[in-house]
């Protein structure tokens, strides 16, 4: 079973208990109204945020909300409301604000609670470790956060400037159920440490980023390595030049190719398929990826960032291949988008879950130096910039900064280009993933070498 009831340890301000308890009435009071079906949540958040800039303390932010939403159904009418008021009152008038927009909102012939067969029940939540709160004081976390900037100077003395280094300590917890049986919650920790150095002086100047962030805080990184990586990094771009435009194979590094894999989650979700607003409309069954492609999804990871044993509607959630040698096995679908598409739900309401791409081609000592040689000449990408990504037409085209490589090894570092091509194209053109996998939130990856992309850089 999951962990439901927080100790005071935590530093929340509410039990278990006390959030059903809200929930309760919610779900009673939509009753009483003539409801014929609801559903709450009951929620609370807190949490420990600090940064400092070149060896002195910025921000100190402590953070603490709460929330009651609530969701009731009139026949085929539905209609929302929140608040941030525990009383009795409060909740009764925000029940009413619910049952008063669904009577006047139009009927939707798919809009309603999921299908009982489809819920996650009390045997189906398991505990996935997800709750780690960080007794932290802001003086130690600045202390760790000042460690990581001055381990970033240090490295070397190219590294002139800082826009600052960050320690977060965060935990929630909520409670959730509705009048289809559906009853859980659970409480969740999610910890970072990140710096962003600057390297160089005048026009030549680079930035980059490093972070590290887990459910529990032994698992972070150093904050002495995560301040040399980023000062690397940084440093590694100094003397950055433009290069002609051209055609050639663009390897994304692990971190950036994690959004290939988003592209790829939003096209064959729900609301763009219902909606026809998606270049891989009516991808079932069909070849997307290259055969040695694979896509996993798998909610129960323990201490995993996208994990969870239901979705935000109580549907049970289940591992599955999204991908299997290449070709689409599933969407991301939740029961209103189900519904839509004539299909049943797949236990993503809110967003997939822990999603891992590999290929049948990786060797373990695939690590980025065996990529750079399976690009061989080409583009290695490090940061992208902008949002110029059509998911209708697949057309993807941002700019982006990195490495020129020639025969497997890095020449120099670019910056002030574009690449562009079609997400359509990009997906069946991946050539190889490495070994070296990152994982991005719900996202695990390696780099991504994909056979052609369009260059635009200087015309000279």
């Amino acid at each position: 079973m999951q962990k439901t009831d927080p100790n005071a340890a935590s530093g929340f301000s509410y039990s278990r208990s006390t959030f059903e308890d809200l929930v309760d009435k919610a779900l009673a009071h939509a009753s009483k109204l003539g409801a014929t079906g609801a559903g709450a949540e009951a929620s609370e958040g807190c949490g420990l945020s600090v940064s400092v800039r070149k060896g002195e303390l910025e921000n100190v932010e402590r953070n603490r909300d709460k929330s009651l939403g609530v969701t009731v159904y009139v026949g085929q009418r539905r209609g929302n409301a929140s608040t941030s008021d525990f009383s009795t009152a409060a909740i009764e008038q925000t029940v009413q604000a619910a049952y008063d927009i669904a009577r006047f909102t139009a009927q939707d012939p798919v809009a309603g609670l999921p299908d009982a067969q489809d819920i996650a029940g009390a045997n189906e939540q398991p505990d996935l470790d997800l709750f780690h709160p960080w007794d932290i004081n802001s003086e130690e976390a600045a202390r760790l956060a000042l460690a990581c900037e001055a381990a970033a100077f240090a490295t070397d003395k190219r590294i002139t400037n800082s826009e600052g280094a960050g320690v977060s300590a965060q935990q929630s917890h909520f409670f959730s159920a509705h009048t289809h049986g559906f009853r859980g919650g659970y409480a969740s920790s999610r910890h970072s440490l990140s710096v962003a150095p600057i390297a160089g002086k005048g026009n030549g100047m680079q930035r980059d980023a490093w972070y590290s962030s887990m459910r529990h805080a032994s698992e972070l990184a150093a904050p002495e390595a995560v301040g040399r990586y980023a000062a690397q990094r940084a440093l590694s771009r100094l003397k950055s030049r433009k290069i002609s435009t051209r055609e050639c194979p663009v390897l994304f590094e692990s971190p950036v190719a994690a959004g290939l894999l988003g592209g790829f989650v939003q096209a064959v979700s729900g609301g763009a398929l219902y909606r026809k607003s998606t270049f891989l409309l009516d991808s079932l069954g069909k070849k997307v990826f290259p055969k040695h492609v694979d896509l996993l999804e798998d909610p129960h990871v323990l201490r995993g960032k996208g994990s969870s044993a239901f979705d935000e509607e109580g549907v049970r959630t289940t591992a599955r291949k999204v991908v299997n040698a290449g070709r689409v096995q599933g969407y991301f679908l939740s029961t209103y988008s189900a519904r839509k598409l004539g299909m049943k739900t797949t236990g993503n309401a809110g967003g997939s879950h822990n999603l891992t791409l590999t290929s049948r081609l990786t060797q373990p000592g695939d690590d980025l130096p065996a990529m750079l040689r399976k690009l061989g000449t080409g583009l290695f990408v490090i940061e992208l910039m902008g949002q110029g990504v059509n998911y209708v037409t697949g057309d993807y085209s941002r700019g982006a900064s990195g490495f020129w490589v020639e025969n497997g090894e890095i020449a120099y570092p670019v910056q002030e280009i574009t690449i562009a091509g079609n997400l359509k194209h990009m997906l069946a053109g991946m050539e190889a993933i490495g070994a070296d996998t990152y994982n991005y939130g719900a996202k695990t990856v390696g780099s991504i070498l994909i056979n052609k992309m369009k260059v635009a850089g200087s015309s000279a």
